[in-house]
């Protein structure tokens, strides 16, 4: 294990802000987690698991403990009963295995592509898009007990997945490290569609029957028009994906919603979806605009991305700029709408 002091957080998160860890330590083995755990434990240090960094937003102070940077790699594939199981060690780049899948025509993921940071966040954030969620294919997650130091693993029917959400992000939030995942794919398995905007460009493109990497490559290129997918020639890419998450609601929540918009002059018609269970999902990007905000405002070195108004992106400044930003989007949102935008990735 080599420990590292005043390590600048910044370089290693898509949003590149934060000041310097205390310490900083990169395990490239289970072994080296418990020791790094340990260490932490005898010197009476706080710690923070880092793994790709795309949700992650570190604060201008820094952090004033240890952090843990997981680099476990490992990818393999097992066919067995019908279907072919991926299991991938958490460290792994997320985009990466999903290139791997289509290319060996595994279906499952396809629409998760350009997706930025590791497989180990997938389970904890229940990770999706255009359509598709990791919970949909993941089979069990292997972790490490970050108190006891024992392993242990969970079925996806015991991880707790919800809308963005999971037993690691709600109940048991903190107590694991996510060392290895299983994902169950179909071996020459057609694309699963299930997001309009796609579906409505795949009948134009390929007449409604895509191969895996058609859908692969026409996600990423959506993704890119948006500015979600990490290039450093795209200044609105410095972020951290999506800022915020799509309000989940009740019937009626989303009746209240619909009343206050409907007083505003010339007002547009909410767009939402089937959350499942009653429950209702409304778009947090028309949300923000329909608030007052435009593609592309900015305040001090934050900013909405030019391309998504979802997306909040750094201009080479500070956290203090980050948060103001997002701030003020929750106050003129709740002001206007009555509902509180949920920021998504971690602030530490």
């Amino acid at each position: 294990m080599k420990l590292e002091q005043k390590k600048k957080l910044s370089d290693f998160t898509t949003i590149q802000l934060g000041g310097e860890a205390r310490e900083f330590v990169s395990c490239d083995s289970v072994e080296e987690i418990k020791e790094a755990l340990q260490y932490a434990k005898e010197h009476n240090l706080e710690t923070w698991i880092l793994a790709g960094g795309s949700n992650t937003v570190f604060k201008d102070e820094g952090f004033d403990g240890l952090v843990i940077k997981i680099h476990l790699k490992g990818m393999s594939f097992d066919e067995k009963g019908g279907f072919v199981f991926a299991v991938v060690a958490s460290g792994e780049n997320w985009d990466d295995l999903v290139f791997e899948c289509v290319k060996r025509g595994l279906a499952g993921i396809e629409c998760l592509s350009g997706i930025p940071g590791s497989v180990g966040a997938t389970p904890i954030q229940n990770v999706g898009a255009y359509g598709q969620e990791v919970s949909d294919v993941i089979e069990k997650v292997r972790v490490l007990d970050r108190e006891t130091l024992e392993e242990k693993e969970f079925l996806a029917s015991e991880c707790g997945f919800g809308y963005r959400a999971s037993r690691f992000k709600g109940k048991d939030n903190g107590k694991y490290i996510v060392l290895e995942v299983v994902y169950r794919l179909i071996k020459n398995g057609a694309p699963q569609i299930g997001y309009p905007e796609l579906e409505k460009q795949i009948q134009e493109k390929f007449d409604g029957k895509p191969s895996l990497q058609n859908v692969r490559d026409l996600v990423l290129e959506l993704r890119k028009r948006k500015s979600m997918v990490l290039d450093k020639n795209d200044p609105n890419s410095v972020s951290s994906g999506s800022f915020f998450t799509n309000p989940i609601l009740t019937q009626k929540q989303f009746e209240a919603l619909q009343k206050r918009n409907s007083r505003h002059k010339g007002y547009d018609e909410v767009p939402f979806y089937d959350a499942g269970g009653n429950k209702i999902k409304v778009p947090a990007a028309w949300i923000i605009e329909h608030a007052g905000f435009t593609k592309g405002y900015q305040k001090g070195s934050a900013a909405i991305s030019e391309n998504h108004s979802l997306a909040l992106v750094n201009h080479g400044g500070t956290t203090y700029d980050m948060m103001r930003l997002a701030g003020e989007i929750q106050y003129k949102v709740k002001d206007k709408f009555g509902i509180k935008l949920e920021i998504e990735p971690n602030v530490v």
